[in-house]
């Protein structure tokens, strides 16, 4: 029997240069992987729809596909947006299945990316006059801000920086700025502000912005910052991981803090809630709602 398709899930990006980033990883990794069907599209803002991946791997024999979302934290987007749009495309083929994997963070071989990231931003210079600001999308799941928290504390243990602190660039405090306002008050000789990113778009370039506006009115103080993750090595092994887990079943999902299972203070409304993803104009699924106006 074959194995299921490799099916690679992106959220989107008005930045070209981001989406582009996403179609060319998953290039590289068929190209990598001839034996296996690779693919991948967007649930909404860039070309090509998860709906126009499915349609041609599916012209192309692929009936059995493992789903890995190509996003770090188990924010609204893997948790509800995803899912429903495997199942739309379980409805539009039949006779298709779907295996959903898990997001890709947090993950020691992240970490030893975004350590490299803050390596090349120091350029020689001393990890113990460095503070790093690690920089997370941000969500209004409190679970999937946690994830962040925790990807800071693991990159500060062993690696010899001054501190790791967070910040969230949208919908999530502390903010850029407040976060290099903290830095601040610590005392940081030097900062390194770290997107947590996988690829370049329009919230990792707000992040560079925000911290150049605030560097420029605080002059004591050596503001640096560094790339988004980016396709290395590192980022496809885990990937192929992520894969291999999905068709085995071996997903090891942590539940223990989701809003939707756990009472968690000021969420208390959504335990045992129905999943609602939001509108995503490019799905023909879609084509009546409303669109959304958040941006990424």
């Amino acid at each position: 029997m074959n194995p299921p398709a490799l099916l690679l899930v992106g959220h989107g990006t008005r930045d070209e240069a981001g989406a582009e980033a996403f179609r060319s990883f998953v290039t590289q990794l068929g190209a990598a992987h001839p034996g296996l069907p690779v693919g991948g599209g967007f649930i909404e803002l860039s070309p090509p729809p998860l709906a126009d991946s499915v349609r041609d791997m599916v012209a192309a024999g692929v009936r059995n596909f493992a789903a890995v979302p190509l996003v770090l934290v188990s924010a609204g987007h893997a948790k509800g947006d995803i899912p429903a749009a495997l199942a739309r495309e379980k409805e539009r083929h039949r006779g298709t299945s779907y295996a959903y994997g898990r997001p890709l963070g947090p993950h020691p071989g992240l970490l030893t990316v975004l350590e490299r990231r803050v390596d090349e931003a120091l350029d020689g210079a001393d990890r113990a006059d460095t503070t790093v600001l690690l920089v997370g999308r941000g969500s209004t799941d409190p679970d999937a801000n946690a994830e962040v928290f925790k990807v800071a504390r693991l990159l500060w243990e062993g690696r010899g920086y001054a501190g790791v602190e967070t910040a969230f660039v949208s919908l999530a405090e502390p903010s850029v700025p407040a976060g290099l306002d903290r830095c601040r008050l610590l005392r940081a000789r030097r900062v390194v502000v770290l997107p947590y990113f996988l690829f370049t778009g329009v919230l990792p370039d707000r992040v560079r912005d925000q911290a150049d506006t605030w560097a420029r009115g605080h002059d004591g103080l050596d503001v640096r910052c560094a790339d988004v993750i980016g396709p290395e090595p590192e980022l496809a092994g885990l990937v192929m991981e992520r894969y291999r887990e999905t068709v085995g079943g071996d997903l090891r999902m942590n539940c223990d803090t989701c809003v939707y299972r756990i009472a968690m203070p000021g969420f208390e409304d959504r335990v045992g809630a129905p999943q609602q993803p939001h509108h995503h104009p490019d799905d023909p699924a879609h084509t009546h709602g409303h669109p959304h106006a958040h941006t990424h």
